[in-house]
């Protein structure tokens, strides 16, 4: 499905309700299937991604239920069933990571499949761990199909190279069946969700500044409320500021420190936002968000706040072309291994329309104020973030630009268009 966007001369305005928390929606089943008894999952996401982790632990014998559209009941003994066929993971890697870990140290061997884009995305940055722990693994010059052989796993002391929130989860849920202790050092905090859930479901686990300690536990099940995804709010968040004449109040967002890097850097480019209702669910806090069209700043990104905003990076681009300076980029080279290389993607996609922008190994510096112009086709590179980046972009050039393939964004938020067209955005 291609999609037109053109400037929005009106200003955006109203509330939005974010969906649901696309990492917070993942652990949830997860952690639930592991668990003996029922849990409530409230707000489950729409997206694929997580309902592909549902699919998994479905094909792994574990009965799950949906008592609405967003309300997930599972039911577990909290031992998983060795699966008839292979697991199908789709387009998400967070499925794929974490799930790896929680089968290295099971009773029955499995296999591990993908979409081709997920098929090309780097496993070894798992697999080396989980071998350390004494998994047992195959795997095509380390991507996927992975076949995982059940065995008896052993805890470590991991110092990871890379401070990634999937790395971390693998190695503690392989920890969960692993003799003695399990330990992983980041240089660098990554979000936290699963060691906040895995605590609240009553896990042996601490957490010593960059490094998380976790023994063999048995997990209790939950009512877990799922707040709203911030990965989603940022392109609410940017709209809002570049789009003249915008107000905006975004509602139950999560505002997980490892996970609010947007939030600071929108604030150090001087724009107009504020924190309303803070308040802590299901471990996790949450607030509402109102923002304002502002004059921005360019600033630099780069450092220890690069794992709290890495899958903003993108639209922070487009905000970047509308703030007055050079935004530089950097230490940002792991964005070249998500869904689609998208340092190289959206610098590509930014200089069709009109940006100033140029390309580093690690990021990319924007030179700012630039009017877009538009008037051209852009690609998506079978990314959702870059697609729904895009469309922000279009709201600002001088001319319609046509998206190629905006069905990606089904990925991690089918109801995108809808929302931007109650605030007054183009249908």
């Amino acid at each position: 499905m291609d999609k037109k966007v053109k400037r929005n001369i009106k200003g955006l305005n109203g509330e939005v309700v974010i969906p649901s928390d696309k990492s917070i929606s993942h652990r949830a089943v997860m952690f639930s299937t592991l668990a003996s008894g029922t849990s409530i999952i409230k707000n489950f996401s729409r997206g694929k991604d997580p309902h592909s982790s549902l699919d998994v632990f479905r094909t792994l014998g574990v009965d799950t239920e949906f008592l609405d559209e967003t309300t997930v009941k599972i039911n577990s003994s909290g031992m998983l069933r060795a699966p008839q066929r292979p697991l199908d993971c789709g387009n998400s890697g967070t499925t794929m990571r974490l799930v790896s870990g929680i089968l290295a140290g099971q009773n029955f061997n499995s296999e591990l499949t993908g979409d081709e884009s997920l098929s090309k995305r780097p496993m070894k940055r798992i697999i080396t761990p989980l071998e350390l722990m004494g998994a047992k693994i195959e795997a095509d010059n380390f991507h996927a199909p992975l076949k995982i052989y059940g065995q008896q796993l052993h805890g470590i002391n991991y110092n990871s190279p890379l401070a990634s929130a999937q790395v971390k989860s693998c190695i503690l849920l392989a920890g969960l069946f692993a003799e003695g202790k399990t330990s992983v050092t980041e240089p660098f905090i990554s979000r936290d969700h699963t060691e906040r859930m895995l605590k609240f479901m009553g896990a042996d686990i601490t957490v010593d500044n960059t490094t998380v300690t976790i023994e063999k536990s048995i997990l209790q099940p939950k009512n877990i409320e799922i707040c709203g995804d911030i990965s989603s709010a940022a392109y609410f968040i940017a709209a809002g500021l570049i789009v003249p004449d915008s107000k905006i109040i975004l509602k139950n967002v999560g505002l997980n420190p490892t996970r609010a890097g947007i939030l600071e850097v929108t604030q150090k480019m001087g724009g107009n936002i504020k924190i309303l209702d803070k308040k802590i669910v299901s471990g996790e806090e949450v607030g509402d968000i109102e923002i304002q069209t502002s004059e921005l700043n360019a600033c630099e990104i780069c450092g220890d706040i690069i794992p709290r905003l890495i899958d903003e990076l993108p639209v922070i681009a487009v905000m970047a072309t509308q703030a007055q300076g050079d935004t530089i980029v950097k230490d940002a080279k792991d964005l070249r291994n998500k869904e689609s290389d998208r340092i190289t993607t959206i610098v590509n996609e930014l200089k069709k329309l009109g940006a100033d922008i140029e390309e580093l190994e690690d990021g990319f510096v924007i030179h700012g104020k630039t009017q877009l112009k538009g008037g051209c086709e852009v690609e998506t590179y079978h990314d959702h973030r870059l697609a729904m980046s895009m469309y922000v972009a279009g709201l600002v050039c001088q001319k319609e630009i046509l998206i190629k393939n905006f069905e990606w964004v089904n990925i991690s938020f089918p109801e995108f268009e809808e929302y931007f067209y109650n605030l007054g955005g183009h249908s």
